[in-house]
This record gives C-alpha cells, structure tokens and sequence, in this order.
C-alpha cells in the first residue's frame, strides 16, 4: 500500500469517525426525556452503542460501495481472480479488532449495570439469604431516609401505599430530585416494574419483597408499564407516575389522606365484565382479573 492509499485510509477513517459521533449524539433525542438520574447513566451507554454501530456500519458499507465502484470486473471479463490464499496480517488485524470491540462493548455495559443494581430472580434469591437489597445507582447516604413506599402488583393492577400517611393510590407520586425507595411485591405472577422515561426496570416476584431506589430529576407526569407477560389482559396494567416538586407532593399527600377508601376503577376488570355479559365461547381458559381495590386516590 502506498502512501497516497495510507493518507486516504486515514482521512476516510477520521471522516467515518466524526460522522459516527454525530449519529450517536444525536440518537439522545430518539428516547423520551431523561426523567431520572438512571435514564443518564443509560443513554450515555446507547449513544456509545450508536457511535459504534454507525461507525461499523457506514465503514462496511463504504467498504462495499468503493469495492464495487472501483474494482468491478469488466463487461466482458470471463477470467478468474488471482489465487490468493490468505493474508495472515489482515486475518489478525480482523480478528483483533472485533475481540476488543466486544470487550469494551462488554465492560462499559457492564460498568453501568453494575451503577444500576438491578437484579434478576436469583439475585433476589441469594439476596433473600443475606445479600444487600438493589439500587438503581449510588448515592450519598441519607441520615434520615424517608419512608418506603409499597408497590403492590397483581393482574392486572398497580397499587400503592404511602405507610406512613395511610394513603392508597393508583398513582404513583414522587416528589423531584428526592431519592424514591420502593418495596416491590407481587401477589400472583412475575411482574415487571418498567418507566420508560426513567430508564429503570425492575423484575417483581411472587413471595419476594424487593427493594428499589431511583432519583426521578424532571417534573411531570410519566407511564408505568408492565415489561413482562403476566397474561390476557397484562397491556392495560399501566399506572401514571407524578414526579412534582416537594411542596406540590406534600399538598398531594394531604389530599389524598383527606379522602376517604373508594372503589378505583380497573380497566381489566371492566373489559372482562363486559366479555362476561356477551360471552364468546371458546376452549381458552382465561385468568380472572383482581378485584378493583379501594383506594384514597384514583
């Protein structure tokens, strides 16, 4: 290779670089806004994710391209290519580069779910034996952390209880930029404890009470989602989540205290109500839906 070829290789390399950097910058704006202090730590890991995956992709695609541009057999060129039997240089070269890709790929991740501490179903199990609890990242210690809210899962609800001021809601409310610890439960199936906006996902199992810390950093209302199959109706288990500021919160708890239990509204109930009243016979059994429970605020 010559000089000329070395000198364009490199220029080739650093335009492929930047254009890589830029499609990864700019992939911040293809989630939703960054809610919580998790929702950082993973958008930087999918932006470096994009950067590489463009950069990789624009190199073998131009690769591709000039290949077929600049050395295309001629119209009528019936001949054979010349015998080459290997380059041992460049097999080590593309052989190297992918094994350090992934293992740079593989220790950032890594170093991220480690900050995050989401834990999966035998995680929770040795932890139930004497491990530490999850947190989603690390924080200074409180001297007086507030108080745990339960969060209660079933098919196909989300419940909430604020202990300490005796409130059950179908809302999650959350005062900004207060560290939110949650103890998670489920009464009949896998669960999972998913908010988009915040980056933070959290598996909740039968017979376990797991413990769950976040920081949400951005007022407004978000969507609380079940990420895992819990059955027939597990799409319409969705819960808002109000993240306000500490005064608008303790107003909100007030309120809510004032008000005395009533029955909240269960979509899954009512759509299997409905199918109940004009039955369409088949041999699917179908799970019947938790009752609606009562709640101070809905």
């Amino acid at each position: 290779m010559n000089n000329r070829n070395i000198i364009l290789l490199i220029i080739s390399f650093i335009i492929l670089a930047i254009i890589s950097v830029w499609i990864g910058q700019q992939s911040y704006s293809w989630l939703p806004p960054e809610a919580a202090a998790e929702s950082i730590l993973i958008d930087h890991l999918f932006s470096f994710l994009v950067t590489i995956g463009a950069f990789i992709f624009l190199g073998v695609t131009g690769a591709i391209l000039y290949s077929i541009i600049f050395h295309r057999a001629g119209k009528y060129d019936m001949s054979d290519g010349p015998p080459i039997e290997g380059n041992v240089t460049l097999e080590v070269v593309w052989t190297a580069i992918p094994f350090v890709l992934v293992i740079w790929i593989a220790t950032y991740s890594y170093q991220i779910y480690d900050q995050m501490s989401l834990r999966g179903p035998m995680e929770h199990f040795h932890m139930s034996m004497g491990m530490p609890s999850a947190n989603a990242a690390s924080v200074p210690e409180e001297s007086t952390p507030p108080p745990k809210i339960e969060v209660h899962s079933q098919q196909w609800a989300w419940i909430f209880r604020y202990p300490e001021q005796n409130i059950t809601s179908t809302e999650l409310h959350l005062p900004v930029n207060q560290r939110a610890y949650l103890q998670l439960t489920s009464a009949d199936v896998i669960h999972g404890f998913y908010i988009p906006a915040f980056r933070v996902k959290q598996d909740v199992i039968p017979g376990e009470t797991i413990n769950f810390e976040f920081t949400p950093i951005r007022e407004g209302k978000y969507r609380l989602r079940d990420s895992q199959y819990s059955g027939t109706y597990f799409a319409t288990m969705q819960a808002n989540v109000v993240v306000e500021s500490a005064e608008k919160y303790q107003e909100w708890l007030k309120i809510a205290s004032s008000q005395p239990p009533s029955l909240a509204f269960n979509q899954a109930a009512s759509e299997y109500t409905k199918k109940t009243e004009n039955p369409i016979h088949s041999d699917w059994p179908t799970v019947i839906p938790a009752q609606p429970p009562m709640v101070n605020y809905h």
